[in-house]
């Protein structure tokens, strides 16, 4: 869980210092907000946590400049599951 409270807090940072608007942003924000309850609570619902990375992934995934945390985000949440099957 440390890592994810951790790599939650960072790439929020780095959205927050990233200077360039895009659409989706406030979409990001919420969704890393969420993130950052679910890393706070003792069991997380591992489901929401995929739901929410994604809407994270799907909102920012084309700001090349917050690439390296949303990795980051991605295996602190792989941590602590497998993805389910499809």
């Amino acid at each position: 869980m440390a890592e994810l409270r951790s790599a939650v807090a960072r790439l929020r940072r780095q959205l927050a210092a990233h200077r360039a608007d895009f659409r989706d942003r406030g979409i990001a924000e919420e969704a890393l907000a969420t993130l950052a309850g679910l890393a706070a609570a003792d069991r997380p619902d591992i489901p929401m946590l995929r739901r929410s990375l994604l809407l994270v992934a799907g909102a920012i995934g084309s700001v090349s400049a917050l690439g390296e945390g949303l990795r980051q985000l991605r295996e602190a949440v792989d941590l602590l599951g497998p993805s389910p099957k499809v």
